[in-house]
C-alpha cells in the first residue's frame, strides 16, 4: 500500500498506520508517481487524495482499463472532510 497527497498532514498521518508516500502537487508529479508505483509488483494499493485523483483522473482511468492492480482508492481531502464536518456541527 502507498499513498500519494497533495498535503503533508495525510501524508504523514498514513505514515503512522505504517502506510508510506509522497507529496505532490502537479500533473506531472502525480503521473511519474504513478508510473512507477504501477511498475513496482509490491504495490498492490493506491491511495490518492481526491484533489490528485481528479488531475490524473485519465491516467488512472487507463492504467485500471488495463490491469486490475494496483488497485486505486480515493480518499477524500482533508479540508473537504472539514467542511462537511463543520456543516453538521
Amino acid at each position: 500500500m502507498f499513498v500519494i497527497s497533495d498535503n503533508n498532514d495525510t501524508c504523514a498521518g498514513m505514515r503512522l498506520a505504517g502506510v508510506e508516500g509522497v507529496v505532490v502537487h502537479t500533473r506531472e508529479e502525480v503521473s511519474a508517481e504513478i508510473e512507477r508505483l504501477c511498475s513496482d509488483k509490491s504495490v498492490g494499493i493506491i491511495l490518492i487524495t481526491g484533489k490528485l485523483r481528479a488531475l490524473a483522473s485519465d491516467i488512472i482511468g487507463e492504467k485500471q482499463r488495463l490491469s486490475p492492480m494496483p488497485l486505486f482508492l480515493e480518499i477524500p481531502d482533508r479540508h473537504v472532510a472539514d467542511a462537511a464536518r463543520n456543516t453538521f456541527n
